[in-house]
């Protein structure tokens, strides 16, 4: 077990970064925002096509850090009880014995989520809202980190039910990896000719690394006008043309708490606008639903908060 260090937050997410970087090349970007969504107390939703590296992506963090980590292979036959737990009759003592599902656990991989049943969907909601789930009438807590990175297939739709409005709500990030350079490209053949360079990382931080920069993170300055400033950005999602329904408040807390995140890892004291600006787009676009006939026109949420962002004079 890894002992807590005492790196500064900057350096923690250096040290996690290079530790990932050993098997996803060319993702710098990608790391950044995926360990933005994890130390500000979100969650992130991985959606790109087949074989970019999603689930390695995932197993890399998790392996990167001294936490529990499982993962959920979501089918159309899964049930909520197999994602949360059961409780299980024992001949013996004459009792029932709730036994645990995936849930319970730290960094939980929830693959393909968008195969499985929206009843089976749902069973997520409370857990990634609340940090709990209510189960056999009792309450129970979850981890402390608790983390989803749920990934999904944006080309196949055979088989599959669209995340509701609800869930996506709950994800605090959505982005994709996309294709690397063929430089990059080339140099993962080259790592993976003997052995998958997954199977050689270790965890290179401890789990109260984490809680001190979680802590830390409530430190981070914020000033009324950046306040401000994303608060508007988020309601002019509300009133803009083509968007049939804007990003919630919980829009406005997600930008909030992934900028500070951003600007922890920068080293800075306070947020700053361009914080703000990096990760707007995947904080914000993926909870808006635009209307038929602007989707028919090619538009796009990605586009309505660039938009926006160009719109809003940035405060001094």
């Amino acid at each position: 077990m890894i002992t807590s260090s005492k790196l500064s937050p900057k350096e923690i997410y250096q040290k996690i970064t290079e530790n990932i970087e050993k098997v996803m090349k060319g993702q710098s970007r990608a790391i950044r925002m995926l360990l933005a969504g994890f130390i500000s107390g979100g969650h992130v939703l991985l959606e790109d096509y087949p074989g970019t590296g999603k689930t390695t992506f995932a197993k890399a963090l998790a392996l990167s850090i001294d936490v529990q980590f499982k993962r959920a292979q979501f089918t159309p036959d899964l049930l909520p009880s197999d994602i949360l737990g059961v409780s299980i009759f024992d001949q013996h003592d004459k009792a029932f014995h709730f036994h645990k599902g995936p849930v319970f656990t730290n960094i939980l991989l929830v693959d393909e989520i968008n195969r499985a049943s929206p009843r089976t969907q749902s069973a997520l909601l409370e857990a990634m809202a609340e940090s709990q789930v209510s189960i056999d009438g009792k309450i129970r807590p979850l981890e402390d980190p608790f983390f989803v990175i749920a990934t999904q297939n944006p080309v196949e739709s055979r088989g599959t039910y669209p995340l509701p409005e609800a869930q996506m709500d709950r994800f605090a990030l959505q982005f994709s990896l996309g294709y690397v350079s063929p430089e990059e490209e080339v140099a993962i053949l080259t790592d993976q000719t003997d052995v998958h360079p997954i199977e050689k990382i270790t965890s290179c931080v401890s789990i109260d690394d984490i809680l001190a920069m979680k802590g830390h993170l409530k430190e981070i300055r914020v000033s009324e006008e950046l306040k401000r400033y994303m608060v508007d950005i988020v309601g002019a999602t509300r009133t803009a043309q083509g968007v049939q329904l804007g990003a919630s408040p919980r829009a406005s807390l997600s930008l909030m708490h992934v900028s500070k995140a951003l600007a922890m890892f920068d080293g800075s004291e306070f947020l700053t606008p361009e914080h703000i600006q990096e990760v707007a787009i995947q904080v914000i676009s993926h909870r808006m639903v635009m209307d038929p006939q602007a989707r028919f026109s090619g538009g796009t949420a990605e586009v309505v908060v660039e938009d926006i962002l160009k719109t809003f004079p940035v405060p001094g």
